[in-house]
């Protein structure tokens, strides 16, 4: 996608149209329905338009952390990203960073927990946070392991297991995101670029 376009919105004077190409632009695979959840930065003075945003979606959203200024918002289906967290890989390897992973919210005010801490200068960065963000966990324990160094492919993620099949899934993220941005700029409203898996 032209670089033009994605400068003209993220600079557009509208608020709110700012903020939902930027979710659009940084959240895709998750609104796709492809992907469990998303981190993202957003500026604190427009937080309280998330609602109306992901009104008519099933997306909702936390705050992890508030720091100059910015809100680092973790959003999510709770559906999807608590049966997720309940995986066998998944919850053996939160667990091992002091995470209960049968309470939604209890899990996620534990990263927030240790997002802040990490912040304030209090403990170390929660890497774990790439579980979060649905990263295959093999390649999360790998980054944790060998410090960020030594990957065998970078795009979304740093991979260091079986790169065949992260190269597939960078694939559909951006498909993904070519999917969601050209979407909006057609008009539609975000409840309808969000595709709706949960029911009710």
């Amino acid at each position: 996608m032209p670089v033009e376009v994605i400068s003209f919105l993220l600079d557009s004077e509208d608020d709110r149209k700012r903020l939902e190409f930027q979710m659009v632009l940084q959240c895709a695979p998750l609104l796709k329905g492809i992907k469990v959840a998303c981190i993202i930065n957003i500026d604190r003075r427009h937080v309280g338009e998330l609602n109306d945003i992901l009104k008519g979606t099933d997306i909702e959203y936390m705050i992890l952390m508030v720091r100059e200024g910015k809100c680092l918002s973790v959003f999510y289906r709770r559906r999807e990203l608590s049966s997720y967290l309940k995986r066998e890989d998944v919850r053996e390897f939160l667990e091992s960073f002091g995470y209960v992973c049968q309470d939604l919210e209890k899990v996620l005010q534990r990263l927030s927990v240790r997002v802040c801490r990490y912040c304030s200068r209090k403990g170390r960065f929660p890497h774990e946070i790439g579980a979060f963000l649905d990263y295959p966990i093999d390649d999360v324990r790998g980054f944790i392991e060998r410090d960020g160094r030594g990957e065998i492919l970078s795009g979304y993620w740093k991979v260091y297991h079986d790169p065949g099949k992260a190269r597939m899934i960078f694939l559909a993220y951006d498909k993904a995101r070519i999917s969601a941005v050209n979407e909006f700029l057609t008009g539609k409203p975000m409840q309808d670029i969000a595709e709706r898996l949960t029911e009710g």
